[in-house]
């Protein structure tokens, strides 16, 4: 893009008024490079206007802006895509009907007694269970990307609240939990317009992991007095002393530990006899298997609350252990929810760990199911139906809710078809809040607390699971065990805390201390069962030391013509080079000689980018190693020592001088393959450290070439550093230097002719031509001067102005390695 003649004058203009030197910018965009003119391409020269001659046109901060500028029909999209049921509710059928029922029937009678339950857990009557349960299936079905979540009231979000709620004793608990779910449901709403989904990928597996367990076992803790009907001691408080506690309390237990434990394993008797046993057994009835082990703890509520019936029934003043007692029916508690300065005072520091629940709770779980069932989700659309899902809930008499993994799980395993299943269990639940709180009043207190410390089980990671991931990484053990033990001592918040801080700060540290690579050419060939696809210099059969049983590797030199075709297209029967980290920490075969690309020729290749905070940790390796490994260019110019830096005293005095038999440095290639994007910080790095190597390569200056610097912006910013293209001075000291650029061949087939003897392509489902088997990415470094105009037509690769610019390393490699010899 070129400024048109006025805005260029007024640009020179302001500049000029400023003090701003256009100097480095104009010789980055038009560098001198003295092509020959008989360097021909295609019969022309390089230096004409054939399309051989590739000049890349620079990014400006215009195109830029345009990346990011609205228009008509991407703000078309974007409202769209805040409701995308209307892409698939006008196909809905009767096959996904009749799966929708199945699946959002099972799941509705599996969240009435959990609702219930984690409403006990958040210090509310259970009566906001079903009222959260109701509200979070019926919207967020209008905004869902997924088809097998569930939103709902959770075990952690419901501790996380009736922490909160029992901090608070001055302020109804109602109105605490509705500003909460509110304000929460603002916060993610907002990051899900602004599309910033992306955020949640900075919160590890780990963490999760971690999380998810330590607030189990807490949860679990804190569920055991009720469980046993115990009393007198706080069960909010930090996870080891509810356990020291309840271990204390045990002679008080009551005959409510009848109906939690009896509950409880029976819970686990049922998902093991049809799980386990019968599904071995009888593996043809699986499905049915299925949907009674998903409706045991309906089952088992259902039971529980007729024994209490019959109990009960004439004791209601005075039950024989606690029970639920009066249920209103209806939504009692409709309204608009108050958010006052008190109020929000009372969850102000728990509200990042609230949205922190509420987001990765969801996305991971929308995410796991998403790849399980073959489909992907858009974050930023997930956050949009939970926040939304949080702030109208309120109005209903709910509180913070979002995904549930047990009855996601549920959901999917039942053959769940679209996001409207939520509309059948929310039906499910209606009725159930109209219908059935006549019978929820003989519900055992007990009995709820044992389906409570079963569903959050499935939430602790198993030994097995936690021994794979210390064979992934052992580091990030050591941080989920450290996320576990810190909520298990203090509190669930803070193990949220810890795990995502100690998570963030290890990579910033792998980031910061990032080390690179020297490499080092290795010579290679290709093997086709015992055969060495090679030419080159092997003239015999070899035995390898390394090879299976001793297998010998000899030379392929018969061929079927197919094979003969392939190898002369392709290029398998040559060698090739690739290139190795010096001390093989890559794992390669350490018996392998890797071997000096060139005399004082350094390849370094970045392994964690290249940005600010890594910056100089690179560029102090990469210099401490060429210093340790060249000598001076001339020795000569080295200061009297007294000039010399405190820090480089150099030989002591009266030392004879020893010959120094290490090379000069002549040229470094850096291989930007890892790196996307680079800043000012490490942009001036570089410079600060050519400046450093050509005073120490003085009067010689070091060559810069740049491998695999995929990122228009990023070839930008180097350029505007001085690098990518040769200076005045450069070609002052290499008389007679030409660039070496890597050019592809491009074979335009005019006729396509079957070759019968080159076989049957069957990946393209053609036969293969004589022609068609050659590759188009075919490259070849050679210099430009050489380009024949009768041969396969050529066509350069990168951009003519930046011949240090090179698409891999070999080019870079072969480029530096002429211009030395030059």
């Amino acid at each position: 893009m070129t400024d048109s003649p006025m805005s260029s004058k007024i640009g020179h203009g302001l500049a000029k008024v400023l003090g701003i030197d256009l100097t480095p910018a104009v010789l980055a965009r038009n560098p001198p490079l003295d092509i020959p003119k008989e360097s021909t391409s295609e019969g022309g020269s390089i230096r004409s206007t054939s399309s051989d001659a590739y000049i890349e046109e620079e990014p400006t901060i215009v195109e830029w802006i345009g990346e990011f500028k609205p228009t008509a029909p991407g703000a078309v999209e974007y409202v769209m895509s805040l409701f995308p049921f209307i892409s698939w509710i006008h196909r809905y059928n009767r096959k996904w009907l009749y799966g929708d029922l199945v699946a959002g029937i099972t799941v509705g009678c599996v969240v009435i007694p959990q609702g219930m339950a984690y409403a006990k857990l958040a210090n509310l009557p259970v009566e906001f269970g079903l009222y959260s349960s109701f509200v979070g299936v019926m919207i967020y079905w209008f905004f869902a990307t997924s088809k097998d979540i569930t939103i709902g009231p959770v075990a952690v979000m419901s501790t996380l609240v009736g922490n909160i709620v029992a901090n608070s004793p001055d302020l109804p608990a109602q109105a605490v939990a509705s500003g909460l779910a509110l304000v929460a449901g603002g916060i993610v709403t907002a990051l899900g317009l602004l599309r910033l989904g992306f955020v949640v990928e900075y919160i590890p597996l780990t963490a999760i992991a971690a999380f998810m367990t330590g607030s189990a076992i807490s949860i679990a803790a804190g569920q055991v007095s009720n469980l046993m009907g115990m009393s007198g001691f706080n069960t909010r408080g930090p996870t080891y002393l509810v356990i020291i506690n309840s271990l204390k309390h045990l002679p008080s237990t009551k005959i409510d530990a009848a109906m939690g434990l009896s509950a409880l394993f029976l819970l686990y008797l049922l998902r093991w006899v049809t799980t386990g046993f019968l599904t071995k057994r009888y593996p043809r009835q699986q499905k049915t298997w299925f949907f009674l082990a998903t409706l045991r703890t309906a089952f088992v509520i259902l039971l529980y609350t007729m024994i209490s019936w019959l109990v009960n029934r004439n004791r209601k003043s005075h039950p024989r252990f606690k029970i639920l007692q009066k249920v209103p029916s209806g939504f009692q508690h409709m309204g608009v929810p108050v958010v006052n300065a008190e109020i929000f005072a009372s969850f102000r520091a728990e509200l990042p760990a609230t949205v922190i629940v509420m987001l990765i709770e969801h996305i991971a779980i929308s995410k796991s199911f998403g790849r399980i069932n073959n489909y992907t989700i858009n974050p930023s659309q997930e956050m949009i139906a939970i926040g939304i899902t949080n702030i109208f809930g309120p109005f209903f008499g709910g509180y913070p809710a979002t995904g549930s993994f047990s009855r996601t799980a549920i959901k999917s395993k039942a053959g769940v078809r679209t996001p409207f299943a939520g509309v059948v269990t929310g039906i499910v639940v209606l009725l159930a809040i109209y219908l059935l709180t006549s019978v929820f009043y003989y519900i055992p207190n007990s009995s709820l607390s044992a389906v409570i410390i079963h569903a959050v089980g499935d939430l602790i990671t198993p030994p097995n699971t936690v021994y794979k991931f210390w064979l992934v990484s052992p580091l990030e053990v050591i941080i989920f065990f450290a996320g576990v033990i810190v909520t298990i001592f203090t509190t669930i918040e803070n193990g949220i805390y810890v795990t995502v801080a100690v998570s963030a700060a290890v990579l910033l540290f792998r980031i910061a201390k990032a080390k690179g690579h020297f490499l080092g050419r290795v010579k290679i060939h290709s093997v086709l069962g015992d055969h060495l696809l090679g030419g080159g210099n092997d003239e015999s059969p070899r035995q390898s030391r390394d090879s299976p049983r001793g297998a010998s590797f000899p030379l392929e030199t018969k061929r079927s013509p197919a094979k003969k075709s392939l190898g002369r297209s392709l290029d398998l029967t040559s060698s090739r080079n690739v290139f190795l980290p010096f001390d093989h920490k890559d794992g390669s075969n350490p018996g392998i000689e890797v071997v000096s690309p060139y005399p004082g020729v350094f390849i370094y290749r970045f392994s964690e980018g290249f940005v600010y905070s890594n910056a100089a940790h690179y560029t102090e390796y990469l210099v401490t190693h060429i210093f340790q490994t060249t000598r001076p260019t001339n020795p000569a110019l080295m200061p009297e020592p007294g000039d010399r830096p405190w820090n480089d005293p150099g030989p002591k005095k009266g030392t004879a001088a020893v010959a120094d038999t290490r090379p000069t440095l002549k040229a470094i290639i850096l291989d930007f393959s890892s790196v996307n994007n680079v800043d000012i910080t490490s942009v001036q790095n570089l410079i600060d450290v050519r400046n450093q190597l050509d005073r120490y390569a003085s009067p010689e200056k070091v060559e810069w070439h740049f491998a695999a610097v995929n990122n228009r912006w990023t070839r930008r910013a180097l350029a505007a550093a001085g690098f990518g293209f040769p200076t005045e001075e450069f070609k002052a000291g290499k008389k007679g230097w030409t660039p070496v650029f890597s050019v592809a061949e491009s074979v335009e087939i005019q006729a396509e002719e079957i070759d019968e003897k080159a076989g049957f392509d069957e990946e393209a489902g053609k036969p293969l031509t004589s022609e068609s088997t050659r590759s188009s990415d075919e490259v070849a470094p050679v210099s430009l001067g050489v380009l024949a105009a009768g041969g396969p037509k050529r066509k350069v690769l990168g951009s003519v102005k930046r011949p240090f610019f090179h698409p891999d390393i070999d080019g870079a490699l072969q480029s530096a390695i002429r211009s030395i010899e030059s």
